[in-house]
């Protein structure tokens, strides 16, 4: 295989996405993309990462910041564990490196939610390291280039894969080189269809691409099946707003609000009125109406909801739960986005 980077990198300087973070590529920028990114489309992070910034303008803002803005901060991107992360680090960052982040791959790779793909991808595009970043468009690119089956969910394969990026990037450019295979996956070398080889500057060398192979690559374990659950949630609202309920600070939306709900339960609306009696509530004279039926995927866990709405009179809330307002759950309150066919009722 010879050198691919000079191609790759012409190609790049030509047809790169102009992005907010390309353009002022401080540590503090690229990290907060590179997490927002997790699990999330360029296109769908763009609003939050300038709305962050604007609030969260460094490090040392984001490591002071409240829980709760925090949370409605993320509102919408889900995976809250990303910011949650994200804080823990910055305030390491703070007591640690003076609130800037290190120029030191092994440091980065050290802090809470920096994998390797993440400090890779700082310590290249930010202080200019020679170090890989290899996530799964650059796994798709290395896996057709050299037409290698090898299942890149096994870490021996991700890391031989890691070592034939190495071979190729140039010491002078290392961040645009990691930047140029991730846009060349991302634009090109796409996931989910067959790639736009016609407009691709490696296309002469694919070995995929020669053996007509390219659509059955890369190669990746089964994923293992998600968990259904049943969920019942129980929608109140008095005179003084809706019902919340948070949640633990550990496990699955951890410290977040949700409507009052039972997991792994398909109740009745009958035994949803006798245990919203049970918590010391006056479940009023209304009669309930059912909340449409809803699904919401978790990584490994599959949502599927069903339950009441319910008007009730003013009352205080039970441990645990407060009453918020429309406005405040526009403004203060951070709703998860599983349930976001119910939000649509709430404000």
């Amino acid at each position: 295989m010879e050198n691919i980077s000079p191609a790759l990198l012409n190609w790049f300087y030509a047809n790169h996405r102009i992005l907010p973070f390309r353009s002022d590529p401080t540590p503090y920028h690229v990290w907060l993309s590179e997490i927002m990114l997790q699990q999330t489309r360029v296109s769908a992070a763009l609003p939050y990462y300038e709305r962050f910034l604007a609030a969260l303008p460094d490090i040392p803002a984001l490591a002071a910041c409240e829980e709760e803005k925090l949370h409605k901060l993320w509102e919408g991107l889900g995976y809250y564990s990303r910011v949650r992360n994200l804080q823990k680090a910055a305030k390491i960052v703070c007591e640690q490196y003076g609130g800037e982040l290190p120029a030191d791959y092994d440091a980065l790779r050290a802090l809470p939610g920096i994998g390797d793909y993440t400090a890779g991808a700082i310590a290249s595009i930010s202080f200019g390291l020679p170090v890989p970043a290899v996530d799964g468009n650059v796994l798709r690119v290395f896996s057709r280039l050299y037409n290698d089956d090898g299942l890149i969910t096994d870490p021996k394969v991700k890391r031989a894969f890691t070592a034939r990026v190495m071979e190729h990037q140039p010491p002078a450019a290392p961040g645009d080189y990691n930047q140029a295979l991730m846009e060349l996956g991302a634009l090109v070398c796409v996931p989910n269809g067959a790639p736009l080889c016609e407009k691709c500057p490696l296309a002469h060398l694919c070995a995929a691409r020669a053996a007509g192979t390219a659509l059955e690559l890369p190669r990746k374990a089964a994923p293992k099946p998600r968990r259904l659950q049943p969920v019942t949630l129980a929608l109140l609202e008095s005179p003084a707003g809706f019902l919340l309920q948070q949640r633990p600070q550990k496990g699955l939306l951890a410290g977040l609000w949700q409507p009052v709900l039972w997991e792994g339960e398909a109740l009745a609306a009958g035994e949803v009125l006798a245990r919203l009696q049970a918590m010391g509530l006056d479940t009023g004279t209304a009669a309930p109406e059912a909340l449409p039926a809803a699904k919401h995927i978790f990584s490994h866990i599959e949502w599927h909801m069903n339950g009441i709405l319910l008007h009730v009179p003013a009352q205080d809330a039970p441990a645990g739960c407060v009453w918020a307002s429309r406005e405040a759950l526009q403004a203060e309150y951070t709703l998860p986005g599983a349930f976001k066919s119910y939000k649509k009722l709430m404000v």
